[in-house]
């Protein structure tokens, strides 16, 4: 069944104390061209043993099923024990699942087992939460009402028109996140996004966000005791290791653009990455207070700037999570108005 829009109230009036996984792209295929295949019993054991059991609701934020490349009846076939955990969250009616670019051809399937939506708005009580896939910020969704449009949206493969591979292109990339972060600034709201597997915290990709940080840790240092400055100089060490990898991997020009431009930075567009990186996945976790960006590995696969110790680890078996990024809602709210008035 496919709806335009479902809300998820997390708010004192609504479920609260619901916590909320946002999970995207993970490109489920078969075969030996199959992205999910080095991190899919990571993704089963931690929606299983982890998020489930703790009462979590999980949103599927766009590209689950990789309808490009296979049929869904081999996806089922090869992911038939995640699809399993799938149904744990759909049964206890905390599965919330979204279209993606690479997988819209779910609205054409008879019989498929769970809800479909364009978009989730997540009340927290403190500011409005959207989660959307991103692919919406091409030219031709924008001109059937930008985001929130119905099903006319979807028409995209009987008229012809190629998706866009945003992922794969830095322009692109950005195209669609200053769209994003347009909307957000206009609505007073959050956007939480897929589609680029590219992770957000507040509107700052790793790069932006890593030099930021770094000079927030110097600053702290000169007030900071022994054994705290030992602390911050492992973290600077680690973080300045990480910004050369990234200088060598982007473009320069990649690297300079910016998507607030002159401005300070409105902290409204998150993105929860991908399920499909090599050395991991990243996700979004949001409850009614407070909001984070998660990175998950496996023994031996972490990045090597979080598992030297720089970050609080918890373990499940073979699998960590450690929080890359983390902000009270109250906070960015504040930070969202007064910036955002400041820019209009």
């Amino acid at each position: 069944m496919f709806n335009p829009e479902a809300t998820l109230d997390i708010s004192a009036d609504g479920i609260a104390g619901a916590k909320v996984l946002i999970l995207s792209d993970l490109h489920m295929g078969t075969g030996r061209r199959d992205d999910l295949a080095d991190n899919g019993e990571l993704v089963i054991n931690m929606l299983r043993d982890y998020y489930f059991k703790d009462g979590w609701y999980l949103i599927l934020n766009g590209d689950t099923e990789e309808l490009q490349r296979y049929s869904l009846d081999q996806i089922r076939e090869r992911w038939r024990s995640l699809f399993l955990v799938f149904d744990l969250f759909s049964d206890a009616k905390r599965l919330f699942k979204i279209i993606g670019n690479h997988d819209e051809e779910l609205l054409f399937k008879k019989n498929y087992p769970y809800h479909l939506y364009t978009v989730v708005r997540i009340n927290t009580g403190i500011i409005p939460a959207y989660v959307y896939h991103g692919h919406q910020s091409s030219r031709f969704y924008l001109k059937y009402n930008k985001l929130m449009g119905a099903g006319v949206r979807y028409f995209m493969k009987p008229f012809g028109i190629k998706n866009i591979a945003s992922a794969r292109s830095p322009h692109k990339r950005f195209h669609v996140e200053k769209e994003a972060y347009k909307f957000s600034i206009e609505n007073s709201c959050l956007s939480i996004i897929g589609h680029t597997h590219r992770p957000l915290f507040e509107s700052l990709g790793r790069f932006d966000y890593i030099k930021f940080e770094i000079e927030r840790l110097c600053r702290e240092y000169s007030a900071a005791g022994e054994d705290e400055r030992c602390r911050i100089e492992i973290e600077v060490h680690a973080l300045a290791g990480e910004l050369a990898k990234l200088k060598r991997k982007e473009r320069r020009d990649v690297l300079r653009q910016s998507l607030y431009g002159d401005d300070l930075p409105i902290p409204c567009l998150f993105n929860s990455g991908c399920a499909i990186g090599k050395k991991g996945l990243t996700a979004i976790e949001l409850t009614g207070a407070d909001i984070s960006l998660v990175y998950w590995f496996a023994d031996g696969h972490g990045r090597k700037f979080i598992s030297r110790g720089a970050y609080h680890l918890d373990n499940l078996g073979p699998y960590h999570r450690a929080v890359l990024n983390h902000d009270s809602l109250e906070d960015i709210s504040a930070k969202v108005r007064l910036l955002g008035n400041a820019h209009r």
